[in-house]
């Protein structure tokens, strides 16, 4: 048999007036350490217990303690774990005995109180708890955590609590009338769900033992979303080029806002604004759910060179937000429109022997296109004795002169064909007779 109670073992005896003898020990104590030298504390003789029988009755379901009958001591057979003994955590917890001597009877009663060591290391009963916290929360609300459970008892038992290095978070430890603490999770740093939708804390139960024991729990933080975003278009204005006569049906652009809020927050509906005419949405479309913008009416250059559309995105949230762009389309011409020929003044009857260099007719020709598109020329078909001169300060105004002396016995009269001609690809014309 060891004897450990020199290096393990502090015992204390002191009288009673009851009779009872007590000892303190350390819980855990190794098999084979012993208690105390009974025999000798009680004043019995060891060589007359030898012939007696000698026999312990301990209060409990497990044995825990045996005698020794030549050495008189007490010893431990099994483990005593005080958490397992005395549950409830009292202050001060007992093993009661009694040692029994036959031949004469005789009884003794034995306590054995029974010293917490720290052999229990704090431990949250959820080592994940997840709060949701809304990204409006504002700082100094506070959030309730589960507190951690210690077994053991006295400075042994969980002592404070700590929280991982965060900017956003603290926490307060409360104390009740029996003097377990609670935790309470401080917001101390606005949240921003767009900037960080997740926090992920630590939280430390630590005992007042030497060595400290710690348990921790892992606190997950899901910031809630709050309408907070409006929408946003990747650019203020769109500037879109198209040719006239574009089909019905073709799409022009499909628009995008993106909105950093989540769920019906950032789901988005595009429409036009005040701002936007009448006409110029009797000749574009726009899809509320996807913001293309399609081709509805018919484009004429000639009718109107530029559209102006004022568009607004708006969220679903319960506070609509919005946001704002502007498409701007340029129409390009294209050669459609032939030039015209207006034949101002005419002299349909001439004498033969008019002068050369007389006036027959004036003539205007336009074009409504532009550019090459709308740049005419006027030509006279025939090999007559008639000539076009265009006006100086009027290139589009021209004189038909005779270039010719006339003779109506040779050509009584003649059928002159003016022709106008556009310089568009392919180019256009028209005559006059």
């Amino acid at each position: 048999m060891e004897f450990w109670a020199a290096v393990f073992v502090w015992t204390a005896v002191w009288p009673s007036a009851l009779s009872v003898t007590r000892y303190s020990i350390a819980e855990e104590m190794e098999r084979g350490s012993v208690v105390a030298n009974l025999a000798a504390d009680l004043g019995l003789e060891l060589g007359g217990l030898a012939q007696r029988e000698v026999k312990l009755d301990i209060f409990t379901n497990k044995k825990y303690l045996d005698f020794n009958k030549k050495t008189g001591e007490l010893y431990i057979v099994e483990k005593i774990d005080r958490e397992y003994l005395c549950p409830a955590k009292p202050a001060s917890c007992f093993l009661k005995l009694d040692f029994i001597i036959e031949s004469p009877l005789r009884i003794f009663n034995i306590e054995l109180g029974i010293t917490d060591i720290n052999d229990n290391a704090p431990h949250f009963r959820r080592d994940r708890v997840e709060l949701d916290i809304s990204e409006s929360a504002t700082p100094g609300e506070r959030f309730s955590l589960p507190n951690a459970v210690d077994p053991d008892v006295g400075v042994n038992t969980i002592k404070t609590y700590k929280l991982s290095p965060s900017e956003h978070f603290t926490i307060e430890i409360q104390t009740g009338s029996d003097g377990t603490q609670y935790v309470d999770l401080v917001l101390t740093k606005s949240l921003d769900r767009e900037e960080r939708a997740v926090h992920n804390l630590i939280l430390t139960a630590e005992d007042g033992g030497v060595p400290v024991r710690s348990g921790t729990a892992n606190i997950i933080v899901r910031v809630q979303d709050t309408n907070d975003n409006p929408p946003r278009f990747e650019k203020p204005v769109y500037t879109i080029n198209m040719t006239e006569n574009i089909p019905i049906g073709t799409s022009v652009m499909r628009l995008n806002a993106t909105d950093l809020d989540e769920g019906s927050n950032s789901e988005i509906l595009y429409s036009f604004t005040l701002y936007t005419s009448e006409k110029t949405q009797d000749v574009f479309a726009l899809n509320p759910d996807t913001g293309e913008v399609t081709v509805k009416g018919t484009i004429d250059y000639e009718d109107m060179r530029f559209y102006e559309m004022y568009i607004e995105a708006r969220d679903k949230g319960a506070h609509p937000l919005l946001g704002q762009c502007k498409v701007v389309v340029h129409v390009t011409d294209m050669n459609d429109n032939y030039p015209e020929i207006t034949v101002q003044s005419v002299k349909n009857t001439v004498a033969e022997n008019i002068p050369v260099g007389s006036i027959i007719a004036l003539v205007g020709i336009s074009d409504r296109d532009t550019g090459d598109n709308g740049n005419v020329e006027l030509s006279v078909k025939e090999n007559i004795p008639f000539i076009l001169n265009k006006s100086s300060d009027k290139p589009t105004h021209y004189k038909l002169i005779v270039s010719e002396p006339l003779d109506r016995e040779k050509v009584p009269e003649y059928l002159i064909t003016l022709v106008v001609t556009d310089a568009g690809t392919p180019p256009l014309s028209d005559n006059e007779t």
